[in-house]
């Protein structure tokens, strides 16, 4: 699309993906532009970026600020004489049942990954306008087609993405070179789940199969030369898709049992609504260091295979009805 190095905008871009993607960018040579809450978090991702050969500016905001984002655009379209590819990737996350999650929470998560990313989009596709091209990734996960008991507000949050991106993919057909590049990830191992609320009585931790940081941004890195509309990234994805079409609400009612059981029968943690609401303190980097690589690919294998088979098993007995 462009000869020049890349003109990279991320933002979530002190930790987990975000960070891997700036840093990704930056090998490539890329011009990269973060934003974040935590300041501390951004310049340890700046000079790694820097470090890994690209050139890297920050800047503190609160995407949920939609002026502020507005200007932040501005800005980052004048530092870096244009836009060729803006990351959404702003996200945070609460578990717990709905009705013990505090209201104020479940209304942070939405602000935080639904209508900041639209404040986002907004800010910057009258730049990929006027400069007639530019790549807007957003940053869903596979909550996006699956809905996920103990994280209703998340599942409200990503389904609405989904549902904003085929809009707004709608309204620029008509320009060949703006794309609206969704990305859906399984569950991915990021500090993200040391910064996640959490009212379940229970420490948090991850299922086998999570995914690096380090192929979602890859993945990342890949849409800037060829973008397309739909990223799925992990084993189990396309599966769960299935699955979701062939029985969503088995699927819905499987999964809130195994919470029900895990919560039950988990090491014991403390509650409360961890980075939600203020950014966390220090630097925490891109990875969250809890995967085991070997037992991660093996259980995704599986689990796309079981999921599968079950997703194709109900669909056949639906057609003999």
């Amino acid at each position: 699309m462009t000869h020049h190095p890349l003109r990279i905008v991320v933002t979530g871009a002190s930790s987990g993906i975000g960070a891997a993607t700036a840093i990704a960018f930056a090998r490539e040579g890329a011009h990269v532009l973060l934003a974040a809450r935590g300041a501390e978090g951004l310049d340890d991702i700046a000079a790694r970026c820097r470090a890994a050969g690209g050139t890297a500016g920050t800047q503190v905001l609160d995407v949920t600020d939609a002026a502020a984002v507005a200007a932040f655009a501005q800005d980052a379209q004048q530092a870096l004489d244009g836009i060729d590819l803006w990351f959404s990737c702003v996200g945070v996350g609460v578990v717990g049942r709905f009705q013990q999650v505090p209201i104020e929470d479940h209304a942070r998560v939405i602000d935080t990954n639904l209508t900041a990313h639209m404040n986002e989009a907004h800010a910057v596709l009258p730049i990929f306008l006027a400069q007639e091209h530019g790549i807007w990734v957003n940053m869903i996960s596979v909550g996006g087609f699956v809905a996920t008991p103990y994280a209703a507000a998340y599942a409200a949050s990503k389904f609405g993405l989904r549902g904003l991106s085929q809009a707004l993919r709608g309204e620029v057909s008509k320009y060949p070179r703006i794309h609206i590049c969704d990305v859906y990830p399984t569950f991915v191992d990021t500090p993200g789940i040391d910064h996640a609320g959490n009212y379940t009585g229970a420490r948090l931790s991850l299922p086998p199969g999570a995914l690096s940081p380090d192929s979602v941004a890859r993945a990342v890195v890949r849409l800037a030369r060829h973008p397309r509309n739909t990223t799925v990234i992990g084993a189990p994805a396309l599966a769960l898709k299935l699955g979701q079409f062939a029985m969503p609400n088995l699927m819905a009612a499987t999964m809130n049992g195994f919470m029900d059981v895990w919560s039950r029968h988990a090491e014991r943690g403390a509650d409360g609504s961890g980075a939600v609401h203020a950014p966390p303190a220090g630097a925490s980097g891109p990875d969250g260091g809890r995967r085991d690589p070997q037992r991660g690919r093996k259980a995704a294998i599986g689990a796309a295979a079981a999921l599968g088979l079950a997703g194709i098993g109900t669909w056949l007995w639906r057609q003999r009805r």
